[in-house]
């Protein structure tokens, strides 16, 4: 299996200073900062990446389970909110909150959120998160 490789940097202080993240591929670079981790300004931050990151590979997992358990998955959209909170003396990602919809014919509600669960637990994001409380809301679309 291949490594894959991201790279940053970061110039000056911790508030006043900025950064750039890139992916090893070149498909994306981003700028970030104080202000876009901490408050609401423009630019990324690490927690954003992680949830696209999150949200891409449950996606593909749940799929993934869903095909191998003979459903055929038409779509699986899932959207990742990463909570950052100060705990104790530092910041921590304290939990990521997984909203996945899916259009799977053939399958009932009950196995489809049963199958989100697993996905969750087992997508190789998931389980880097391992120390993070990771939620999973899963609605199946007619």
């Amino acid at each position: 299996m291949p490594t894959r490789n991201a790279h940053a940097v970061w110039e000056g202080d911790l508030q006043s200073g900025t950064g750039t993240m890139e992916f090893g591929s070149g498909a994306y670079e981003g700028a970030y900062s104080f202000a876009s981790r901490f408050k609401e300004e423009t630019g990324t931050n690490p927690e954003e990446l992680i949830g696209a990151a999150h949200a891409g590979c449950f996606s593909m997992a749940f799929s993934a389970d869903l095909a191998e358990a003979g459903f055929s998955p038409k779509r699986v959209s899932t959207d990742a909110k990463v909570h950052l909170e100060k705990v104790g003396d530092g910041f921590s990602i304290t939990k990521v909150v997984l909203t996945t919809e899916g259009e799977v014919p053939a399958i009932d509600e009950a196995k489809f959120k049963e199958m989100a669960e697993a996905a969750r637990k087992n997508c190789p994001v998931s389980r880097a998160l391992g120390g993070v409380q990771i939620d999973v809301n899963a609605k199946l679309l007619p």
